[in-house]
């Protein structure tokens, strides 16, 4: 059976997307007030993105351990990582963009010199769960 693991979120993560999606809504405003029938289209999609990204970014990301895989899922974006493929997971808090809402994070190296960041909220759950779904995959 899947487990899921959703993303541990700082607070000043949080802040930035919420200030995104408060300026986008202040932008699609003020571009509607021009009244066109361009304008308000043109608001419509500013608001639609610079509000949906960020919140399907904070609702979204999380990561599900299944029998043969992990599962990476953050707003539009996917990766599948086989157990059999991970090399190794280490501390990090390294600041690439990443499926990781936090700056708390796992490094997944796997594949050939493939690397994944991820912030799960109880990472030592996570740890002896995925470590425990390696030994039993093979």
């Amino acid at each position: 059976m899947p487990t899921v693991y959703r993303s541990k979120v700082d607070i000043w993560l949080f802040v930035v997307l919420a200030f995104a999606a408060l300026v986008a809504l202040y932008s699609a405003g003020q571009t509607m007030a021009a009244g066109t029938t361009s304008a308000i289209l043109v608001a419509l999609l500013v608001a639609v993105v610079g509000v949906g990204l960020p919140l399907w970014l904070l609702l979204s990301t999380r990561y599900t351990l299944q029998t043969s895989h992990l599962l990476v899922q953050s707003g539009p974006f996917k990766w599948l990582v086989p157990l059999a493929d991970i090399k190794s997971i280490t501390p990090s808090n390294n600041p690439l963009s990443s499926p990781a809402l936090s700056l708390d994070r796992l490094r997944i190296d796997y594949g050939k010199g493939r690397m994944l960041l991820i912030s799960p909220r109880d990472k030592e759950q996570f740890l002896s769960d995925i470590e425990a779904a390696r030994r039993a995959a093979g």
